[in-house]
């Protein structure tokens, strides 16, 4: 798309992440190693935040949660509750589509042991902004983990101590966004069991509560 205001796949804002995308695409030159892109429609009433692009993921095929073990639990729930037409995602032309439904992450390059910095989130958080405000009122914004939950906050400018993450809790936002925290769906969470197929599966049982009564 020629409008930049929401992504940016020749963004170098970040010289640390811009630095290290050039790192990683010299020693894997079939990776993608670029900004990756939302994945879905953009009028979506559920979108997914997470982090930032895996390494050998998102960071190599080019898609959100796409090619890594974060992107297992993920989409297989996606389908289920039928936000996909398949319950897989293993390259950018598996023929995988949404429904209703968005992915996006709160910093859109890789950064080195998949720990953006503070600056870093603030830089890329403009592009996140542009994705929240176009949501209209009684959408979902499902955020994976702590990181991605305070850049929805900052996005709009709320304080975070007044919308504290905990895994599970619905976030009535002021504009009239429902904001859902969720453990991130990560290999190290997953296999140490801190987060759960079931746990998991109650967090998007709520959001498809929430938007089947919004209409």
């Amino acid at each position: 798309m020629a409008d930049k205001s929401w992504f940016d796949e020749q963004c170098t804002r970040c010289k640390r992440l811009a630095a290290h995308l050039r790192q990683v695409r010299r020693e894997h030159p079939a990776y993608y190693c670029r900004p990756v892109p939302p994945f879905g429609d953009v009028q979506a009433s559920l979108l997914i935040v997470g982090l930032a692009p895996g390494k050998h993921g998102a960071n190599a095929s080019g898609r959100p949660f796409t090619g890594d073990h974060a992107g297992i639990l993920l989409y297989e729930t996606l389908f289920r509750y039928g936000f996909s037409n398949q319950p897989t995602s293993c390259s950018r032309n598996d023929g995988l589509r949404l429904r209703n439904c968005r992915i996006t992450n709160a910093v859109k390059c890789l950064p080195p042991e998949n720990r953006p910095l503070l600056d870093e989130i603030v830089n890329c958080n403009t592009y996140l902004m542009s994705e929240l405000t176009v949501m209209r009122s009684g959408s979902v914004v499902l955020a994976l983990g702590t990181i991605a939950h305070n850049a929805v906050l900052r996005a709009f400018k709320l304080k975070q101590s007044q919308f504290r993450f905990s895994h599970g809790r619905h976030h009535q936002l002021p504009n009239g966004l429902n904001l859902l925290d969720s453990y991130h769906c990560s290999r190290y969470n997953t296999q140490t069991r801190r987060l759960t197929p079931t746990m998991f599966d109650h967090v998007f049982a709520t959001a498809r509560v929430l938007l089947n009564n919004d209409g």
